[in-house]
């Protein structure tokens, strides 16, 4: 018999759903747009969860299993499940202090924290919590001393994989954000005000850990600048597209594992390959940049059904996993690991400081079950529980 593996996490919220209903209930309207928004129409967000649907596992009930592994080993660590926690910026704005508690949960857990150039806490302070455990994701700036300077900076705390965010030549279109104020910088109108009074365990919580600023640019800026002089720094140090010698450049200069995070077509998969980095993260970013694209997963399949590019690189996801059942369905169509941005951020928003171990160990039982359920041990035989409908 199979030995039986347990994740401790609060039953009254057993899935993302339910996190996400109690978070909303817990932030701000405005800030809650932000997390959940999409551009433009939100065609693309719906369809990076909806095309998850689109794929069938059979199961093996009468072959013999054994003790279920859910590790993996990525670019020569070995992390306890094959999920990690997506970059996203502000997110000491949606829950205070956000960045730390995602940090410390997925250090204690193995699992990997990605850092956002554009959250909340510095690249220090989360390489501190974290035990220097966490990854980072690069916005490229537009001058090279300052990306060379961002670059010294993670080398000096170690930092084990760096992420270059390649699918942002200009800012998306959010509707929601337009009218909030919260494009990049956030305004807080009357009616923000307004909203952050209606939840005030938020704002005290708020008060406690000081007012969000995008902490790793911090040292970039000059001391005094109001909100306006941010927004027209922020336009001018992160504007510009992320072409294959910026990457190339950045191969040279960084000699620890390398990743880009936006590449959804073939196109960008052989310049990525062509550069030498270690992996790919395929996204469309969370389905906040193009409305016209199509979803995540079904860029995945078409990319990790080419053997050619599984030899030479790793193939990870980000966007539109939601549960154990979309990560197996990811796996068996090729994805070697995944990434999850809006589900941990609906966790602490839910539960606070106990919100990252709980989305974790709910997001482990998920998979737990769903590996019993098909008769498999790890996560390498998923593709032969693909059933092609």
């Amino acid at each position: 018999m199979s030995k039986k593996i347990t994740f401790p996490y609060n039953p009254q919220y057993p899935s993302v759903a339910d996190l996400r209903k109690r978070a909303k209930s817990r932030i701000p309207k405005f800030a809650f747009d932000y997390l959940e928004g999409g551009c433009n129409e939100g065609l693309n967000l719906s369809r990076n969860e909806n095309d998850f649907d689109n794929i069938y596992l059979k199961p093996n009930y009468l072959r013999v299993g054994g003790d279920i592994d859910m590790s993996v080993e990525l670019f020569g660590r070995r992390y306890s499940a094959p999920f990690g926690i997506s970059p996203i910026g502000l997110q000491g704005l949606m829950w205070p202090n956000a960045p730390e508690i995602l940090a410390k949960a997925a250090a204690k857990a193995d699992i990997p924290y990605t850092l956002s150039t554009v959250s909340t806490s510095s690249i220090e302070r989360i390489a501190e919590v974290s035990d220097g455990k966490a990854w980072f994701q690069l916005y490229h700036p537009t001058e090279n001393s300052l990306r060379d300077d961002i670059l010294n900076r993670l080398k000096a705390v170690e930092c084990p994989v760096l992420v270059v965010l390649v699918d942002v030549p200009a800012f998306g279109l959010r509707y929601k954000e337009i009218k909030s104020g919260l494009s990049i910088p956030p305004k807080m109108s009357i009616n923000n005000i307004l909203q952050a009074c209606a939840r005030p365990l938020w704002g005290i919580k708020t008060l406690q850990h000081g007012i969000p600023s995008f902490a790793t640019l911090k040292p970039y800026m000059e001391k005094g600048m109001d909100m306006s002089q941010l927004g027209q720094f922020m336009n001018k140090t992160f504007t510009g597209k992320v072409d294959i010698e910026k990457v190339a450049a950045i191969r040279d200069l960084w000699k620890g594992p390398l990743v880009l995070k936006g590449i959804a077509t073939d196109e960008d998969m052989q310049a990525a390959i062509q550069i030498g980095v270690d992996g790919v993260i395929v996204s469309n970013h969370g389905g906040r940049q193009i409305d016209a694209g199509e979803s995540s997963i079904n860029s995945l399949i078409k990319l990790a059904g080419n053997d050619a590019y599984k030899s030479k690189l790793k193939i990870m996801l980000d966007g539109g996993i939601r549960s154990g059942v979309d990560l197996a369905r990811a796996h068996a169509v090729g994805s070697e690991f995944n990434f999850m941005g809006r589900p941990f951020m609906y966790g602490v928003g839910a539960l606070g400081n106990e919100g990252g171990d709980h989305t974790i160990n709910m997001f482990k039982t998920h998979l737990y079950q769903i590996m019993q359920q098909l008769t498999i041990e790890d996560i390498t035989q998923f593709p032969d529980r693909l059933l092609n409908p």
